[in-house]
């Protein structure tokens, strides 16, 4: 199982993503989007997964300030976020085409408990 958590800053829910792997012994690698711009193909299969919306942090006061708050344009919001990665809702963690945006304890233990079966 090959994880990735997505993060721009280290926040309460990556710090609870990151434990929640290390408390079951599951290795990940950190992709610090400060450091990795996102391309837009990336953004694009996230948004697939998950719906352009579930991609923008709603919570981030700079967000309802911004144009991506009151468009409905797909390329516009994918735009908005290549360029404005600290927009983006975090963590987004990823294993293969299977992608979490936020963290979700239940998926994330069904996928750890599909792992396990198929050993």
């Amino acid at each position: 199982m090959n994880i990735m958590i997505y993060q721009y800053k280290k926040n309460f829910e990556v710090q609870k993503a990151q434990r929640f792997f290390k408390e079951r012994g599951i290795s990940f690698q950190i992709v610090d989007m400060k450091k990795h711009r996102l391309g837009m193909k990336e953004l694009a299969l996230f948004a697939y997964k998950g719906g352009i919306k579930s991609l923008i942090d709603s919570s981030n006061p700079k967000v309802k300030e911004h144009p991506i708050s009151y468009t409905s344009d797909e390329d516009r919001i994918l735009f908005y976020l290549s360029e404005n990665p600290e927009f983006l809702k975090t963590p987004i963690i990823r294993s293969g085409r299977r992608i979490i945006i936020g963290f979700d304890v239940e998926t994330l233990t069904e996928w750890i408990s599909k792992k396990e079966e198929s050993k």
